[in-house]
């Protein structure tokens, strides 16, 4: 991990901030990426002098090439793109509307296509690279009817991530393109979706957002493909199917 450039977008709270605590402890080079400049600037202080924030938003695709034309500037080159954006939104599918549809597809799916391809190039010509997409467990799942749009665009996500993995490893087998699926995290998720929510912090079972972060630090480590950041992920998909 160490002098590792890692650019994680989405990094100002929840997951990314706690990434970010987590990866800067470990000696990488971090490139914070946000909307939002004040918590992104005590972030990067946070984090000490290896860092380096960002102001951009990642649905928009001339902020994303921005991004790595930036990092590649300072650092020379980018190791892990860590694509971590995302919104809840509570309605029931039968409620939905077109513009409910269209904002969770821009946000968690949009963003996350935007930061693969446009890192791609940079990537292909080291030939080696890592791109870690931050998904769901209701990408897995889709068990929770409020959070259908949600789970939606996290199934779109994840389908998205395992066709991108197997084209581009079709001639370029050092560039690894990992999903990590987290279960329900203690964050502000719940109460910043759309339309409202229950907080996340106050549901029986919920992970630290620390403990998330140390699963896709391991998978910065392992390179694996797919990781859940609780022990029971698979069991709980596997039980899933096998009641329906």
């Amino acid at each position: 991990m160490n002098d590792k450039v890692i650019v994680i977008a989405g990094s100002s709270a929840g997951i990314g901030a706690a990434l970010a605590d987590t990866l800067a402890r470990r000696g990488a080079k971090l490139v914070l990426v946000a909307r939002r400049k004040g918590p992104l600037s005590d972030l990067v202080s946070r984090c000490g002098a290896g860092s380096v924030g960002l102001v951009a938003d990642m649905t928009d695709r001339e902020d994303v090439k921005r991004v790595v034309d930036e990092t590649i500037a300072r650092h020379g080159r980018i190791d892990v793109w860590i694509n971590n954006v995302g919104r809840g939104i509570s309605k029931l599918p039968t409620e939905l509307k077109d513009e409910d549809v269209d904002l969770m597809m821009l946000v968690n799916v949009k963003s996350a296509l935007y930061g693969m391809q446009e890192v791609l190039p940079h990537f292909k010509s080291r030939g080696e690279g890592q791109i870690i997409n931050v998904s769901s467990m209701l990408g897995r799942v889709p068990m929770v009817p409020v959070r259908s749009a949600y789970s939606a665009s996290k199934h779109f996500l994840n389908a998205l991530t395992a066709n991108f993995r197997a084209e581009v490893q079709e001639t370029h087998k050092g560039i690894q393109i990992t999903l990590v699926s987290p279960g329900v995290v203690a964050t502000d998720f719940g109460n910043n979706a759309v339309y409202g929510g229950v907080d996340s912090r106050s549901i029986p079972g919920a992970q630290s957002a620390e403990d998330v972060a140390e699963a896709i630090a391991g998978a910065i480590e392992s390179r694996r493909a797919d990781v859940y950041t609780r022990p029971d992920g698979r069991e709980m998909v596997v039980k899933y199917f096998s009641e329906l």
